[in-house]
């Protein structure tokens, strides 16, 4: 056997049924998504065997961005879980056969309670595809399993599809990074969404030193904090920055230290970061100018130094 032949014979198979899907974008498919827009209610999506596995994704998916949804598995829902289903809801069945039993029992069940119904189905002339309001066509030619049996091209297939779904609401709903930092808190991801440098700079840290501070004084500043250095404050304003960098270079090119002052060493209107900013923007300017520290300015006065250490401790990179 021919391992890697396979493996790309399998992922093959399922691009080109992935592709396929972009000739099923209809009408039908319009209004599938007209329809869950106008809706007051969630968006109920079920399925059984590894169509319910899929159907989980997808709600996870529209959750995530903007359209409320909630699975319920085809076997479920006849033996109770039916009462999940509320009268302004939207019902989507995922199925590529369209025939199993649970399915014909749910179907008509479902459309005795008024909801619309729509099929992603793979078999058009099956029992769900013939009793649907909408239909979603997710047919594929062939599964990638080497019998042709197992659910994977059409699995893919209806993965791709609810992400088409997803995206076309999103962009119904002018759903913007903002939205998607609100319901992404947790983990890198939300950080880097809405993590401000505000948050991770220290109030109680704000070393600063005047422009005519002698030497002394600008290094034991910059040894007092864990920043590695310190602003240079000229009538209450931002005039410059010192850093442990610019003290080795200045102890490099100068043998006699005394009458040295801060002004002396400082590098002149620094780049800087608005409080507001997001944390990634600050990050972003670091890399671009290879610093590591950065001025933060809050109604453009000075409220602190942001280090590129505090960026990647909150584990945005």
């Amino acid at each position: 056997m021919d391992i890697q032949s396979s493996a790309r014979h399998t992922l093959r198979l399922e691009a080109q049924a992935v592709s396929k899907q972009i000739d099923h974008i209809n009408a039908e498919f319009e209004r599938a998504v007209r329809k869950i827009l106008e809706i007051k209610g969630r968006v109920i999506v079920t399925g059984i065997g590894k169509s319910a596995n899929i159907a989980q994704k997808i709600v996870a998916t529209f959750n995530s961005t903007g359209t409320p949804a909630v699975f319920m598995h085809a076997a479920d829902a006849i033996h109770g879980d039916l009462g999940n289903v509320q009268k302004d809801d939207v019902v989507i069945c995922i199925s590529k056969s369209g025939s199993s039993p649970e399915i014909k029992v749910l179907v008509p069940l479902v459309k005795s309670m008024g909801n619309t119904f729509i099929s992603m189905v793979g078999n058009l002339d099956s029992f769900l595809a013939q009793n649907a309001d909408i239909l979603i066509n997710t047919t594929v030619d062939k599964e990638a399993c080497p019998n042709n049996l197992a659910p994977t091209s059409s699995t893919t297939a209806q993965l791709a599809m609810g992400d088409a779904l997803a995206v076309c609401l999103m962009e119904a709903r002018g759903f913007n990074s903002n939205d998607f930092a609100r319901f992404h808190p947790g983990g890198a991801l939300g950080k880097k969404l809405y993590l401000r440098c505000a948050d991770i700079t220290d109030a109680g840290k704000k070393p600063q030193v005047g422009l005519n501070a002698p030497l002394r004084d600008v290094i034991i500043n910059i040894s007092s904090n864990r920043l590695g250095a310190t602003a240079v404050i000229d009538q209450g304003k931002l005039a410059g920055i010192i850093t442990d960098g610019d003290l080795r270079r200045m102890l490099e090119k100068h043998q006699d230290l005394d009458g040295i002052e801060a002004h002396h060493i400082m590098t002149a209107n620094p780049k800087h970061v608005d409080a507001e900013s997001l944390a990634v923007q600050a990050f972003e300017i670091m890399e671009k100018y290879n610093i590591t520290q950065l001025p933060v300015l809050a109604d453009g006065e000075y409220a602190g130094i942001i280090h590129l250490h505090d960026i990647l401790k909150e584990g945005i990179y």
